[in-house]
């Protein structure tokens, strides 16, 4: 079984850093999740403890219904692959789909069936008798997934794998890892400070920030209802937009950045809502003169299928950000007038927690 539990997990370094905190996750026999959030946010740690490679602070680690944490690298059967590929320059392709094998002392008949069946997989075949030197970089990483998938492990570790890859290869690659993950159902964990893969190739994604998970819910789910302000501002390009709210005694619902406009169509909100959060691409132009917020174009940002207009109140920093199609016929100082669909918002409470 390749099922995983992190229960209560925490990693503190010396010196008192906390690289994880009190972090309970499962994950599914055959789930691929992927790991997202910012630099240092213990992505990494949290894979390096899963392998063995470090010991945690406190907590467990079970794969199946064994628990890990007083096991060798050796005996937990978990493969890991790295950002930086770590071939052997000095074998071939073969040799080092090979040397896991050889350390195991498999037989010569078993290697040579697992190296034919993984090079087929991942289109090896034609490379087993090049040197590392001799492939590209795409090449290179389907090389090191190969090398770890031959050992047929009950968990696969991807550690930002495609990091030195450019963006046409490394969306290449990330559709072979979806694939594999489909045609093998092993268990695979993910990590990347990168959104568009998360968002792309995993079945569910943990988001963290801090060494705290945040938020593990599918991509949907993610995106739609983000579980506080962190996730709403990490998840999407660009993000979510996030304005301060107040509530009157009306019901009414007002933005303080512009100037207490009111929500068109917005009462009853929580109570306890502070903040107001608002996709991009729900946030529209108004057809009349009289609808919608007041607002004024501060930038533009033509990305040829879509443009993102930033709106700005008639005096203050840039607010909204706006997803709309095609190339706008918009300029630095345009006033505007923008809708935004009631059901569309989400709101959040003075800590950043999502409500309703």
């Amino acid at each position: 079984m390749g099922s995983i539990a992190f229960e209560r997990l925490s990693k503190i370094y010396p010196g008192g850093f906390a690289a994880l905190s009190d972090l309970s996750l499962e994950i599914a026999d055959g789930e691929l999740l992927v790991v997202v959030g910012p630099s240092g946010c213990g992505k990494s740690t949290l894979l390096r403890l899963l392998a063995g490679l470090d010991q945690p602070t406190g907590g467990s680690i079970r794969i199946g219904a064994t628990n890990v944490n007083a096991l060798s690298p050796a005996e937990r059967n978990v493969a890991m692959v790295f950002q930086d590929y770590a071939l052997y320059p000095n074998m071939t392709v073969r040799g080092n789909l090979e040397f896991p094998l050889k350390m195991r002392s498999m037989s010569h008949a078993e290697r040579r069936r697992r190296i034919e069946q993984v090079a087929g997989m991942l289109d090896l075949l034609p490379l087993l008798d090049r040197s590392p030197a001799q492939l590209s970089g795409g090449q290179r990483q389907r090389v090191a997934m190969g090398r770890a998938l031959v050992r047929e492990p009950a968990v696969f570790l991807l550690d930002e794998p495609l990091a030195n890859l450019d963006a046409r290869l490394r969306a290449q690659v990330r559709a072979e890892i979806a694939e594999l993950q489909r045609r093998t159902g092993t268990t695979m964990i993910y990590v990347t400070h990168d959104q568009v893969e998360a968002m792309t190739l995993g079945q569910r994604i943990a988001v963290l920030d801090r060494g705290r998970l945040q938020q593990a819910a599918s991509p949907r789910d993610l995106y739609a209802h983000p579980a506080n302000t962190f996730v709403a501002g990490f998840i999407g390009n660009p993000p979510m937009n996030l304005l301060p709210v107040r509530l009157e005694r009306s019901g009414r619902i007002v933005l303080p950045s512009f100037g207490g406009c009111p929500l068109p169509g917005m009462t009853g909100a929580p109570q306890s809502a502070a903040i107001a959060g608002i996709r991009p691409e729900a946030v529209r132009l108004a057809k009349g003169s009289s609808e919608g917020i007041a607002a004024q174009v501060q930038d533009v940002e033509y990305l040829g299928h879509e443009t993102l207009l930033h709106f700005a109140p008639e005096a203050g920093p840039a607010a909204l950000i706006a997803r709309l199609p095609g190339l706008q016929p918009f300029v630095l100082g345009d006033a505007v007038r923008l809708v935004m669909a009631p059901e569309d918002w989400r709101f959040f409470d003075g800590a950043g927690q999502a409500l309703g």
